[in-house]
């Protein structure tokens, strides 16, 4: 045990790292290492998939609180606009575990590798963002859409960034405030899917000794301490470190690990 915990350690310090260096949410990193230590330690197949996103999604709950917290401190949360996605965001998050439950590891292999491919693409393409001029929609909107990005976020195990800080864009956010308002939109994200994915696989057979549903503790504890003690260390990189190529060089790396997944899932 000791071994797999420094070995989950040693990603924790990566996706920190990542995290802080790139702005890549946490769940776009950990779900696949998740996923590689899981089937490492010889976990049933049938659980591996759910248990990699239900440990993703509680780890974001540290993650997204602190980072939520340093951008409240700036002043940069747009709250009203949290609190009127809170209500569609929770919904969606807690509906999208119950589906996720439903559904063969293998099939949610492919659909994160599809989206791995989307966020992938995006880094690659990407050019200087400019602001939609669309306004925001009313709450009725605003709930829709949250509960969109619960669901896809629940499925794919992320905090929501890379869908909720376009959306934001798209009506006329800032780009500061739209990537501080979704650190905050991820705290419901976690919290939701968290208690979703521990419901479900609260009566699951087989699983292995310190899950607590379909979360593994051990992999939780490990990879947010030391995420969270890297991610600072990370952002102060960004300023001496060539980010756009690093970037585009883990896009690359991403695609890579789509197509693993996309094989995995298929073969």
């Amino acid at each position: 045990m000791l071994a797999y915990l420094a070995l989950y350690a040693f990603f924790g310090i990566i996706a920190g790292l990542l995290a802080g260096l790139l702005g890549i949410g946490g769940g776009l990193v950990i779900v696949p290492i998740l996923v590689y230590m899981f089937n490492l330690q010889g976990f049933p197949a049938e659980h591996i998939m759910h248990m990699a996103l239900g440990t993703s999604l509680a780890s974001i709950m540290f993650t997204s609180f602190s980072s939520a917290m340093s951008h409240h401190k700036h002043g940069a949360v747009k709250w009203d606009i949290v609190k009127k996605v809170t209500l569609g965001i929770v919904l969606g998050t807690w509906l999208g575990s119950f589906i996720a439950a439903k559904i063969p590891t293998h099939v949610l292999q492919l659909i994160f590798a599809c989206f791995i491919f989307y966020v992938a693409s995006q880094m690659i393409l990407s050019s200087k963002k400019t602001l939609g001029e669309k306004p925001l929609p009313q709450t009725l909107g605003m709930n829709i859409a949250g509960f969109g990005i619960g669901i896809l976020s629940s499925l794919v195990g992320i905090g929501g960034g890379t869908i909720s800080v376009p959306f934001m864009l798209y009506h006329s956010v800032e780009m500061r405030n739209a990537i501080a308002t979704s650190a905050a939109i991820g705290m419901p994200i976690a919290i939701s899917g968290c208690i979703g994915y521990f419901f479900n696989g609260s009566s699951a057979a087989n699983l292995p000794e310190y899950s607590f549903g379909f979360i593994y503790l051990p992999a939780l504890f490990a990879i947010v301490v030391c995420s969270t003690l890297v991610a600072p260390y990370g952002a102060h990189l960004t300023h001496t470190l060539p980010v756009s190529k690093i970037k585009k060089f883990f896009a690359f790396l991403l695609l890579f690990v789509g197509v693993r997944m996309l094989v995995t899932a298929v073969w």
